[in-house]
């Protein structure tokens, strides 16, 4: 009696039922059902320097600034969120595991669900989810050896601690997750499947994860003692040495630094430790240290990151000059290498209030706190 054999491919991490090995009908190529690992990333999960800080990193202690509906609307989710459609390609090795792609399927996915042909062989699959963005702001490079790259695109607007070679800074990147396995052996033996009786299908587990190849920053300049003199904030900030795209194959970000410009707002009269402050906060998205992938790195010695990175913020004072504070944060950067909160301690009463009439009034340097120094100022 004849019967149809089904085999299923499930990229999870949960263990399934009994091993069974029924006689067994196979053809040349096989339909082969998986389903794409569920992303479930709670910011406080993904942001656990336990292995890499003194003591474990408690987010929630450091941010002051806090997320209001306002945030959320200008800003967007403050955290991670779970994609709905992917992209995925299958590159067939044949009887080589991790050789020569000889051939290569481009399917897209609703859902977590999908079912492909395969022939008998080796596959290699990469998966990531779809991005829907404006042109120029984001952007996919299929390059040789199917090596696939995702980078941003440069804004119209300037910055001022930057890579020599850029005179403006360029957009966040949209929220990315990637995944990639290797030698995956569809086998007529049915060799590492499992038979799944409730389903009457034969299903094959793979440790595949989707990992963000995206981070998020949270920043925060609390000003200390302002009493209105600092009035308001024009929206726009920049942070420099962050990578401008990253290899989804690997999750390793580029050496091409670049500043990525992103929104912030001022809000005042803010509970910090006891002190009513204002907070200058924001939400940034980046691919992250150069050289680096973040979600593998296991602590933050082991980030050889050659650049600097300087936050810059313009504000306003209450005569109607405005100035950029430029912010070196080089070492919380460094320590928060797949994202955290980067906060900056301003003390007001050590800022001159700038008078220069017509346009900007000065560029404040400041010397990052948690390194010992004193605010010093470029007038």
């Amino acid at each position: 009696m004849s019967r149809r054999t089904v085999l299923s491919l499930l990229a999870v991490l949960l263990a399934t039922g009994c091993v069974r090995e029924p006689e067994l009908y196979l053809y040349d190529s096989v339909k082969v059902d998986f389903n794409l690992p569920v992303i479930d990333l709670a910011l406080e999960v993904y942001w656990d320097y336990e292995l890499s800080y003194e003591v474990n990193y408690d987010w929630h202690a450091e941010w002051h600034y806090g997320w209001d509906a306002i945030d959320e609307q200008l800003f967007g989710t403050m955290g991670y969120t779970e994609p709905s459609a992917f992209n995925l390609r299958r590159y067939y090795t044949g009887s080589t595991p991790m050789g020569e792609h000889l051939e290569t399927e481009e399917d897209y996915i609703t859902g977590t669900t999908f079912r492909g042909r395969y022939k008998w062989g080796f596959w290699n699959l990469l998966v990531w989810n779809d991005i829907q963005t404006l042109d120029g702001i984001q952007s996919l490079q299929f390059e040789e050896n199917d090596v696939v790259t995702a980078s941003t695109g440069q804004s119209m607007n300037s910055t001022r601690y930057h890579a020599p070679h850029y005179t403006h800074s360029f957009y966040e990147p949209e929220p990315l997750y990637a995944a990639y396995s290797q030698g995956i052996e569809i086998s007529a033996d049915l060799k590492e499947f499992d038979y799944d009786p409730v389903n009457d299908v034969y299903v094959r587990k793979l440790n595949m994860t989707l990992e963000p190849v995206t981070y998020i920053y949270l920043t925060q300049v609390i000003l200390h003692n302002n009493r209105g003199r600092i009035a308001a904030v024009d929206g726009n900030a920049n942070m420099s040495g962050l990578a401008r795209s990253v290899t989804l194959n690997t999750g390793i970000a580029s050496d091409d630094p670049i500043s990525i410009y992103y929104k912030v707002r001022m809000k005042n009269d803010c509970e910090c430790r006891g002190e009513q402050v204002d907070i200058v906060g924001g939400r940034l998205m980046t691919f992250g240290i150069c050289n680096t992938n973040g979600s593998r790195t296991r602590q933050a010695s082991d980030i050889a990151d050659e650049y600097r990175h300087y936050m810059d913020v313009t504000m306003q004072f209450n005569n109607g000059m405005d100035s950029v504070f430029v912010f070196d944060v080089t070492r919380q950067v460094r320590e928060h290498y797949k994202g955290g909160v980067i906060t900056v301690e301003l003390d007001v009463d050590t800022i001159p209030i700038p008078t220069r009439s017509g346009g900007s009034g000065f560029d404040a340097v400041v010397k990052p706190v948690e390194d010992g120094g004193t605010y010093e100022f470029e007038m």
